[in-house]
């Protein structure tokens, strides 16, 4: 997978704005995109697709982002998680990165190349991960 063809980015958050402004900025890019307005439904979608990346916001009705991010962690551990919020206190902040967030990105997202770095960032990583599963497999037949 190169960067950012074929690297799937789910977005929940409960404001369709939000939604549709980073849907848009991101397919634009080149990411294979989903939307979700809340953990639940970001959880069912999880569940029928593998994501690589999940943009979520804190405050959302239903499920939110940081019990989404405790279940995400443990249910697709290799998915990486980026918050955003408006709600910058320090016990959210410690909350998401308590529960192994990737970063966390305050709103107004007026500026979205934050965003987009921790997005690059989170799919190097994981493409790492994959050419080194990769080479184990190659060692392991070598060895064979």
């Amino acid at each position: 997978m190169d960067n950012k063809s074929k690297a799937s980015l789910l977005v929940v958050d409960d404001e369709v704005e939000i939604q549709q402004m980073l849907s848009r900025h991101f397919r634009f890019l080149g990411y294979d995109v989903e939307t979700a307005s809340n953990g639940r439904e970001a959880l069912e979608l999880l569940a029928k697709r593998r994501t690589e990346v999940i943009i979520s916001d804190i405050k959302m009705p239903e499920l939110d982002g940081i019990e989404l991010l405790k279940l995400v962690k443990e249910q697709h551990p290799m998915s990486h998680v980026i918050i955003i919020t408006g709600y910058v206190t320090l016990d959210n902040l410690l909350a998401v990165f308590r529960r192994g967030a990737d970063t966390c990105v305050f709103k107004p997202l007026n500026d979205l190349t934050e965003l987009e770095t921790a997005v690059s960032h989170a799919v190097d990583q994981l493409k790492d991960w994959q050419n080194k599963l990769k080479q184990l497999k190659t060692l392991k037949e070598e060895g064979n």
